[in-house]
């Protein structure tokens, strides 16, 4: 599932393939991914406008135009790609924009769970008024009254977009290993320390996921080994745990993450 790393590849796509070039034609191969607005009027308001700097708020990328924006939400296999004209298309294409002569922006999405949404600005800001500071930005004044205000696990805090934004499954697997916390402890009974060391770890997996534009499975990552068939904690051997949390598969080390009394 794209996460805040990589819709921030994301961002980093349009803006080299297509920021500040004129949109000239638009492509809708599957109306099904427009939300809030028909094939004919996304093609109509767009066809013409340029693409202005991009920006990202936690899942959420946002392509101005000096008029309407467009809102992408990548949800679990959504991509965005900078392809040329003539290249074939993909069978999961479905809407492509054709910027200049020679390049054509390409939001391809084989399972169709999230897609895209065409806001003036009042649109934009409920739909980030609806959404937690961006995991990348928030600070720890503000981290820690936003995790102690909830009575759940501190895992479904994490991926819950109305408290901080950005940060899906395998990001809060991550962090939660890095800090040695077990995923159902209680948010709001974490310690002081406890919660820096959280807010502390998040940013250190944030800036190395966004360098790579993606979580990278490297070995000495909780995320290189939660796929392997015997997985084991890359940092005691211990064998790796599986199960959910607030319905969300959950993968831990029994050693370095001990269940504790919450």
């Amino acid at each position: 599932m794209p996460e805040l790393p990589d819709v921030e590849g994301f961002r980093k796509v349009l803006d080299s393939c297509a920021r500040n070039r004129r949109i000239e034609h638009v492509d809708v191969y599957d109306a099904g991914v427009l939300h809030d607005v028909g094939e004919q009027r996304f093609r109509c308001e767009l066809e013409g406008r340029r693409f202005t700097r991009p920006e990202r708020h936690g899942k959420w990328l946002l392509a101005p135009t000096g008029g309407p924006t467009v809102m992408l939400h990548f949800g679990m296999t959504g991509q965005l790609l900078c392809c040329r004209p003539e290249d074939e298309r993909h069978a999961h294409d479905r809407v492509a924009f054709t910027v200049g002569r020679d390049r054509q922006l390409r939001y391809r999405d084989q399972r169709k769970l999230k897609g895209l949404w065409l806001a003036d600005e009042a649109g934009v800001a409920r739909t980030l008024d609806a959404q937690g500071p961006d995991a990348a930005a928030v600070g720890r004044e503000d981290f820690e009254p936003l995790l102690r205000r909830r009575r759940g696990a501190v895992k479904s805090a994490l991926t819950d977009q109305s408290v901080i934004a950005g940060i899906g499954n395998l990001l809060a697997d991550e962090i939660l290993w890095r800090t040695r916390l077990h995923p159902s402890r209680r948010a709001d009974r974490l310690t002081d320390g406890e919660l820096a060391r959280l807010h502390r770890d998040m940013h250190s997996v944030l800036r190395s996921s966004m360098r790579a534009d993606r979580i990278p499975p490297r070995d000495s990552w909780l995320t290189g080994h939660r796929d392997d068939p015997d997985g084991t904690c890359p940092r005691c051997g211990t064998s790796l745990e599986h199960g959910r949390t607030s319905g969300r598969s959950t993968v831990w080390c029994p050693h370095c993450q001990p269940k504790q009394q919450s």
